[in-house]
């Protein structure tokens, strides 16, 4: 979905950074100190912060008005050049504030191995008339926005009037708000639309555990009650577990990946989270986009972005992931994985049935329909249709224990139920490249066989194995 719809516009107001790298090896310790000597290799500098919610947000697609606070330094034109490269960045937002240094992050690094981290920053608030003009760059990128971010750092840009001020203008155009929050309690986000806290702020906030998806919940619960809106908590290794308004809660595992650094993993998933929202999903999907970007982002060196390409590939093995090879689908979650399997390039092949008491003749049908192409999907008819069709005493197993037979079966890799008298509606929506059917049809009896040929598919008549059928079963099973 996130690759076929716009990404919309997006406000990020908060703690701008720049994180920078100095990487080399270490071969010895100092003679000096027991300390290890570095041999310099490179420097790179990269966004940080709501930064670098910006960056991931433009490299999502997503046009983005950044607001926060720089310093009169070369730090800031640091920060400026490298939030150039992304042209759908407004960096109008960014006020200079002479009174304090662009926060900077410096991390010394031996390969993947951090030795340590040298900050500069100045946590003070604001003086009233840079408060003022953070209000004032605020307001106006909320006035474009569909969506507006506070990426919070606790680095004095989002004081308390400024969340106040801008929480307002957003509501006044009913435009949602997402926030990335640091405040000991949440109380003084009232009137945000969601509040995206890790486990340890979770538990900073309301003293409860979230050991489980049902303690995770009933935290989650607690703190949205400080603000009034809904709670996506961020649990490490335990996913995502989402509160909202009403009581429903929807939880997302963590997606197993190799980690190498989490630097900026929050940042990327509160982007993700945004774009998605901003496209118009809904929160739930929303969750999901934004796990998957996590997963890819601590899965990289570093403060890292996660382009829209990487985040549609990744988030199409996960639509696919959650189905295991010959589970049932729905006819929506059938036509979505097929149009994935074409994508990639795959063959898809369709046959149909009732499959009611799995026989050779069945086994050799399905063998078949396996060789002509790459995936096998199975349509079987559901217990209402089996019985219109083979009358009151079928079928003999419901389409549960049916389904689960089939899917079974090495070569099936997709089960998909069937209410009509026959599959043409589940064919015209599959669109299969391969139809096959028993030889005993004749090329113009087969349901779907035209509308396949049409789309330059092919019908594949195949071969039976003699003196099998479901009803023969029946009769000697019945026989005296």
């Amino acid at each position: 979905m996130l690759d076929k719809i716009e990404p919309g516009r997006i406000a990020v107001i908060g703690d701008v950074m720049i994180d920078r790298y100095i990487t080399g090896s270490v071969n010895r310790i100092s003679p000096e100190a027991p300390v290890p000597v570095l041999l310099h290799g490179n420097v790179r500098v990269v966004a940080g912060g709501a930064a670098n919610v910006a960056a991931n947000a433009a490299a999502l697609g997503a046009s983005v008005s950044l607001v926060g606070l720089v310093g009169d330094d070369a730090e800031a034109g640091e920060l400026r050049a490298v939030l150039a490269t992304y042209p759908s960045i407004d960096l109008a937002g960014l006020v200079v504030d002479t009174g304090r240094p662009t926060v900077t992050k410096t991390r010394v690094m031996s390969g993947r191995q951090q030795i340590v981290r040298i900050d500069a920053e100045s946590a003070l608030y604001p003086l009233p008339d840079i408060e003022a003009a953070v209000i004032a760059a605020g307001k106006t990128a909320v006035e474009t926005a569909d969506i507006v971010v506070f990426s919070d750092y606790a680095k004095g840009v989002l004081t308390d009037s400024v969340i106040a001020a801008l929480i307002q203008a957003a509501k006044a155009r009913g435009v949602p708000v997402i926030v990335d929050p640091k405040r000991r309690t949440f109380e003084t986000y009232r009137g945000a639309t969601l509040v995206t806290p890790n486990r340890r702020e979770l538990f900073e906030a309301t003293g409860l555990a979230d050991d489980t998806d049902e303690q995770a919940a009933l935290a989650a619960s607690a703190a949205a009650r400080q603000f009034g809106g809904d709670v996506l908590v961020t649990r490490a290794e335990k996913g995502m577990t989402l509160w909202r308004q009403g009581g429903a809660v929807a939880h997302v595992p963590a997606q197993a990946r190799e980690v190498f650094d989490v630097s900026g993993a929050g940042d990327t998933a509160l982007a993700a989270l945004a774009v998605a929202l901003a496209s118009g999903l809904p929160v739930e999907r929303g969750m999901v986009v934004a796990n998957t970007a996590a997963a890819i982002s601590v899965s990289k060196i570093g403060t890292a972005v996660v382009t829209r390409e990487e985040l549609v590939a990744a988030l199409g093995h996960t639509e696919l992931g959650s189905f295991a090879a010959g589970a049932l689908a729905t006819r929506e979650e059938a036509v979505t994985i097929v149009r994935a399997w074409r994508e990639r390039g795959e063959r898809v092949v369709f046959t149909n049935g009732c499959f009611d008491l799995l026989h050779p003749g069945h086994i050799a049908l399905i063998e078949a329909a396996a060789r002509e192409g790459d995936r096998l999907v199975m349509g079987l008819n559901t217990d209402a249709s089996v019985r219109r069709l083979k009358g009151e005493s079928r079928p003999v197993q419901d389409e549960q224990a049916r389904a689960r037979v089939m899917g079974a079966l090495r070569p099936v890799d997709l089960v998909v139920l069937f209410d009509e008298d026959t599959p043409l509606q589940l064919i015209e929506a599959l669109v299969p490249d391969v139809l096959v059917k028993g030889a005993d049809y004749k090329p113009e009896d087969v349901v779907g066989a035209d509308f396949v040929i049409a789309q330059g598919g092919r019908l594949v008549l195949a071969d039976l194995v003699a003196g099998r059928s479901t009803t023969a079963l029946i009769q000697r099973a019945n026989s005296p």
